[in-house]
């Protein structure tokens, strides 16, 4: 049996966060809104009636999901290389690599998982999430998100924010809540950034440093790992293909990774590569809107590396989840959907709600 893709549908909706959930109310936390940049959901079209659903990442130029798609339309579905779909590298690709995942799952009544080489778990653990808010403000979020049943949490930042505060507030009313720091590069200096390393050390609840300084220079992350050492606090890098895992490995930069490449067979290759020499790694996410939070629920589960929890919180956050059924949590435990493919579908209400433009191309 051949199953051909035929036609594309595409949707550019608004994902905003619901209000109050990303920064405090202060107005030194007042940045621009990232979840005010739309971007594409996706349904893939076949002649043996089967769909597939995706979702690309944020500010995608219409034309290059366009690109994607003609070199995608037409083709047999079942006889690609799932490994390397013949498409363009770049910021169509997972998404539609998720809609072909889909198709050929539903069509062998197989899970992502299962294409993926077969799970290691049936649930994936996820961390509570956090913009940059005050002490009091995050401890009560902190609270919130314990509330939910989420054991860990992480958190954006600046180095100018009261870092140390914050901390010893969240360990005030959550004391055994872990916190992933992320200040997206934002430490600015490996000497700032050990600095306030060794002040939070102390308090006990500061479970990793990711990205704390820009990325441009890999012997400024080995002498931060060094001059961390004696804190308690790991450090990552946010890494997005093998090359600069690999890169990061032989440069001695890290003791665990955030794993996010543009494609969910290359997620679970950095996990294996991580592993190797011992290196834990998670799934990285940008507060999606479903068909992707789906998608790396799937690739968490194949790797047996993925032991850190990721933080797929978009099903929970968004004013839309855009899945006719929201991926169930227990507590701090995502769990895995036992139907075939993805096991969500859009809610096309939810789209028509939400919904900017929209699009189709045929074969």
């Amino acid at each position: 049996m051949a199953i051909r893709a035929t036609r594309l549908e595409y949707f550019l909706v608004h994902q905003h966060m619901k209000p109050g959930t990303i920064n405090g109310p202060e107005p030194e936390y007042n940045e621009t809104r990232w979840d005010e940049v739309p971007k594409y959901l996706l349904r893939l079209h076949t002649d043996q009636g089967i769909i597939g659903i995706g979702e690309t990442s944020r500010g995608l130029a219409e034309e290059v999901l366009l690109t994607g798609a003609r070199a995608l339309l037409g083709k047999d579905l079942l006889t690609l290389d799932l490994s390397q779909l013949p498409l363009p590298r770049g910021g169509a690709y997972k998404g539609l690599e998720i809609a072909v995942f889909d198709v050929v799952g539903k069509a062998n009544g197989k899970r992502v998982v299962d294409l993926l080489g077969g799970p290691v778990r049936e649930r994936v653990e996820v961390d509570w999430w956090s913009g940059r808010r005050s002490p009091a403000d995050l401890a009560r979020w902190a609270q919130e998100g314990r509330r939910q049943g989420f054991r860990g949490m992480k958190i954006k930042c600046k180095l100018e924010d009261p870092m140390v505060e914050r901390m010893q507030a969240v360990k005030a009313v959550v004391p055994d809540m872990p916190v992933t720091v992320d200040p997206n590069t934002r430490f600015y200096r490996r000497e700032a950034a050990a600095d306030l390393a060794r002040r939070l050390g102390p308090i006990g609840n500061v479970s990793v440093f990711e990205d704390p300084i820009p990325k441009d220079d890999y012997n400024e992350y080995a002498l931060l790992r060094q001059e961390m050492k004696g804190t308690g606090i790991p450090l990552a890098l946010h890494l997005g293909d093998s090359g600069d895992l690999r890169r990061a490995i032989d440069g001695g930069c890290i003791d665990v990774v955030n794993a996010s490449p543009p494609s969910m067979v290359s997620f679970v290759e950095m996990a294996r590569m991580a592993g190797e020499v011992g290196i834990p790694c998670w799934h990285g996410s940008g507060n999606d809107c479903g068909p992707m939070d789906l998608a790396a629920m799937h690739s968490c589960a194949a790797a047996a590396n993925c032991t850190l929890p990721s933080d797929m919180m978009g099903n929970v956050l968004h004013v839309e989840h855009f899945l006719t059924d929201p991926i169930a949590f227990d507590g701090h435990w995502a769990i895995l959907p036992s139907t075939p493919g993805l096991g969500g579908e859009l809610d096309m209400a939810a789209v028509e709600r939400q919904l900017i433009s929209r699009g189709e191309l045929t074969a």
